[in-house]
């Protein structure tokens, strides 16, 4: 993966899939990352890959527990050296999405949510027979990431889509390519966590 990255990145969601699976590409098109979750694991590890037929890892996302709205999911190279961390804010994320990025101990970035109700709302509208498919076209829950001081740098969108979801992300500020590596992993693992939840 070269950074620094071309924005806007697409990540494209198969929805239709049994286990969860999505692409990260750039703004050229060219994929950046597969991810395909494994199916019941009680402690949570994710592989993201450089390719679509999952023979080249390039980095690993493990829970630091078994199945807690407060796990720790630590980033690694293939080497195994550690890149940082994405941590939820436990219970209180269920309504407002709340994520922190850390660099060991510290927290350097957070992701929340722009609008809680359009996510609620975009929930909602999708479980109505018929009408519910078109729900990916009506309403688009969007994520904020920032720094420390609370200034923006980047921002994720869901945009319109049938039978997939699709998320727009952009870069609001300049950022270090350890920042761009951390806050790409991080973005993977609360996409992966958030799922079914818009």
């Amino acid at each position: 993966m070269r950074f620094p990255l071309s924005y806007p990145l697409t990540v494209s969601f198969k929805i239709v899939a049994l286990a969860p699976q999505f692409s990260v590409r750039d703004a050229s098109g060219n994929l950046i990352v597969y991810v395909k979750q494994k199916l019941f694991k009680l402690k949570e590890a994710v592989t993201v890959f450089a390719d679509e037929r999952q023979t080249q890892p390039v980095y690993t996302l493990k829970a630091d527990r078994i199945l807690d709205f407060s796990a720790r999911y630590h980033f690694a190279d293939q080497q195994g050296v550690a890149l940082g961390s994405v941590k939820r804010h436990g219970m209180r994320s269920l309504w407002n999405v709340h994520y922190d990025i850390l660099e060991g101990e510290t927290t350097v970035m957070s992701i929340r949510e722009e609008n809680a109700w359009v996510k609620v709302t975009d929930a909602l509208f999708g479980e109505i027979p018929l009408l519910g498919m078109f729900s990916g076209y009506l309403f688009h829950p969007a994520y904020l990431v920032s720094r420390a001081d609370g200034a923006v740098v980047m921002r994720m969108e869901k945009q319109p889509a049938f039978f997939e979801g699709k998320f727009s992300v952009e870069k609001k500020a300049p950022l270090s390519e350890a920042e761009e590596q951390r806050l790409l992993l991080g973005l993977i693992m609360m996409l992966l966590l958030e799922r079914w939840r818009g």
